[in-house]
């Protein structure tokens, strides 16, 4: 495994390695890395030739500073996790690396952008279509995997990949979960230790409530989640949004689509979490 900081020496190697028949393989990260990321580290190793991660905490898609700030890094634990996985090469630059000029580029993304996190987060989804733009140029991968987690995100980039033409499949991998059912996620790590004990209701209750679908309306639903939810003191739902998992537009009714996907953000304690779950 080797580590790269430049551009141009990762673009060289990797040219080389395309030139050779090789398919590459390519999992974006902001590092703090856990056995969801490694999942698809090795879903991408079982599918390439060369598989290439990249660990960069992009500060575009931060519409918070303090958040950038605090994001947890853990280089060191992230390359011993990335060799045992298989990686065969990991990008770690700079941000003068990555962004020597600012990006001034603005994408449109619709409706897609303008519920959820793209509501909550003014600027997030510029961001990531910002840094994985470029890092799809730099990598010119085959595939790319992404996690289920951020389904929003998948969207987004699946959109943007139409939009720049770009000749990449993207690849969506399941939530891996902690033994009591937590999404996994870089942030965990900062959960103070009585909100960590508390986390896992997030999931519990969007699995207790695919079974209310048939006796409960949408709206029903998503006032049960709520409120069971924010009935722990270290948790506070900031959205439940129900809706078709194609255009993320919210249903009214269970028949207005064919396939409801349930997205979640909770603040708990000082730290916001997602998660999300299939209701049809």
């Amino acid at each position: 495994m080797k580590i790269f900081k430049n551009i141009s020496e990762l673009k060289d190697v990797l040219f080389k390695e395309r030139s050779a028949g090789k398919s590459v393989g390519f999992v974006p990260t902001m590092g703090a890395l856990h056995k969801g990321h490694v999942s698809l580290v090795e879903k991408a190793v079982g599918e390439n030739g060369i598989v290439v991660v990249s660990i960069f905490v992009n500060p575009t898609q931060f519409n918070d500073k303090t958040d950038l700030k605090n994001y947890p890094r853990t280089p060191k634990k992230d390359i011993e996790m990335l060799e045992k996985a298989g990686a065969h090469y990991i990008f770690m630059p700079d941000e003068h690396e990555m962004y020597p000029e600012p990006d001034t580029r603005q994408f449109n993304f619709g409706l897609l952008e303008k519920v959820m996190e793209g509501a909550h987060r003014p600027g997030h989804f510029n961001g990531v279509a910002q840094v994985v733009s470029k890092l799809f140029y730099i990598v010119e991968p085959h595939r790319a995997y992404f996690g289920q987690k951020d389904f929003q995100q998948l969207a987004i980039i699946r959109q943007m990949v139409k939009q720049l033409n770009l000749a990449v499949e993207i690849i969506s991998c399941p939530i891996v979960r902690e033994p009591d059912g937590l999404a996994m996620s870089s942030r965990n790590l900062l959960l103070e230790p009585e909100v960590r004990e508390a986390a896992p209701i997030i999931y519990k209750t969007l699995a207790e409530a695919s079974g209310k679908v048939n006796y409960l309306s949408v709206n029903e639903l998503a006032v049960w989640v709520e409120e069971n939810i924010n009935k722990n003191p270290y948790l506070s739902v900031e959205y439940f949004s129900l809706a078709d998992s194609s255009t993320l537009q919210p249903v009214e009714k269970w028949s207005d689509s064919s396939s409801i996907i349930g997205c979640i953000a909770v603040k708990a304690g000082k730290i916001r979490l997602i998660d999300n779950a299939f209701f049809k």
